[in-house]
């Protein structure tokens, strides 16, 4: 009994480890561009075969060499034994992968044989025999042999034009010999849409100089998002043939729906208005000022970004842009203290002393934060004023109001 379960149990084991293997690329064999070819090859010659034209986005290969005594015939296509390996990768996992798609047959007859990746290699083999340029060689005579060649592990796949070309050598000195090559390929379903991994970096290059990425401390995650919508619904040539106008339009609403559909928005204007704050306390109000004014124009302005940039606007003199920019403020919330000082100092520096004296009454007996009384904080604003030349005489006749 216990026997039985130990069976068992190794049973179960063995098929979830065999469906892991075979689960793991997102891919199929394309039995349509499969090479059979039968071929019959005169005795101590050599014979050149081009496979299939392979489909965009084959990364790998997997092929069956199968010689064949007189009149024998092969007991089932590469094609239909494939049908069973849903994952090129199980093929390798060890010698079990290789016995299964070995032919169950083959004859008593023997050759040599190798694989080039261009048709001038294996011309130049046909004519003298040598197998230096050959991307895989099989100098051991074989009555049947069965191989995958990947993109990753050889030079066969990774420098391949669409198509592989594979000679053979007759060792029989009397007889012709019957050999019996099958090729399938396997193709991976993203690169098949044509976007390779050269393709996929100029998309991401091209969205890394649009505005919204610019306005980004780290685009990565931005324009891998725009990939990814782009290649869903293009493949690269439908993509390429867009007109230039309608390549833009499709950055632009895809990049809006990134934009949109992440945390990016939130982190991209945090950021800016940190980069604004540090400006402006550098004294660099004008480029404070393009920072802030980026956020209004996106429409994500808070009352504090209308009372920054108006701010920065006082400090270089432009008061009716102060102005115009702290009303905006006060629409979003009449209530903040720091936009109803500002609009105050807007009165004062614009020769309306009696508007400005109204605000720095009304709200003197409250905080503008926690900590900072609104006395206190007309004093560093006049303080700041006069660090960056901006004098009045009402400066004095405020602050023996408010004292």
């Amino acid at each position: 009994m216990k026997m039985k379960i130990q069976k068992i149990a190794f049973l179960v084991v063995t098929i979830i480890s065999f469906q892991s293997v075979f689960s793991q690329k997102d891919g199929y064999w394309d039995k349509t561009r499969a090479t059979t070819e039968e071929i019959t090859v005169s005795a101590r010659d050599r014979i050149i075969i081009k496979t299939q034209d392979f489909p965009e986005g084959t990364t790998e290969v997997v092929y069956r060499i199968t010689l064949l005594d007189k009149n024998q015939q092969m007991a089932g296509s590469l094609v239909s034994v494939l049908k069973a390996i849903p994952d090129p990768t199980g093929i390798s996992q060890g010698s079990a992968g290789a016995v299964f798609i070995l032919s169950k047959i083959s004859g008593d007859d023997k050759c040599k044989y190798a694989v080039f990746s261009s048709a001038e290699l294996a011309t130049k083999y046909k004519e003298n025999g040598k197998t230096d340029d050959a991307c895989w060689v099989q100098d051991t005579p074989v009555s049947k042999d069965a191989k995958r060649l990947s993109a990753d592990k050889s030079a066969c796949m990774q420098s391949n034009s669409g198509n592989l070309w594979f000679g053979f050598e007759s060792k029989n000195w009397i007889m012709n010999q019957k050999i019996i090559l099958e090729v399938v390929p396997w193709v991976d379903n993203k690169l098949s849409r044509g976007w390779t991994l050269e393709n996929r970096k100029a998309i991401i290059n091209q969205c890394k100089t649009s505005n919204l990425a610019q306005k980004m401390t780290n685009s990565d995650d931005f324009c891998v998002c725009i990939l990814d919508k782009i290649q869903s619904k293009y493949t690269f040539k439908e993509f390429q043939k867009l007109l230039a106008v309608e390549r833009s339009k499709a950055f632009k609403d895809f990049g809006n729906s990134c934009f949109g559909e992440s945390s990016l928005s939130k982190s991209v204007y945090d950021d800016l208005r940190k980069q604004a704050a540090v400006l402006a306390k550098q004294g660099k109000q004008g480029e404070a000022i393009r920072k802030l004014t980026t956020i209004i124009n996106d429409g994500k302005a808070t009352a504090l970004d209308y009372n920054a940039i108006g701010n920065s606007y006082l400090l270089t003199k432009q008061y009716g842009k102060a102005f115009k920019f702290l009303k905006e403020g006060e629409k979003l919330d009449n209530t903040e203290l720091l936009i109803q000082m500002n609009l105050a100092h807007a009165y004062l520096l614009n020769d309306n002393y009696s508007s400005a004296k109204a605000i720095y009454k009304e709200f003197q007996s409250q905080n503008v934060t926690d900590s900072l009384s609104w006395t206190q904080k007309i004093k560093q604003d006049f303080t700041a004023f006069k660090k960056v030349g901006i004098v009045s005489n009402d400066f004095e006749r405020v602050l023996k109001l408010i004292d």
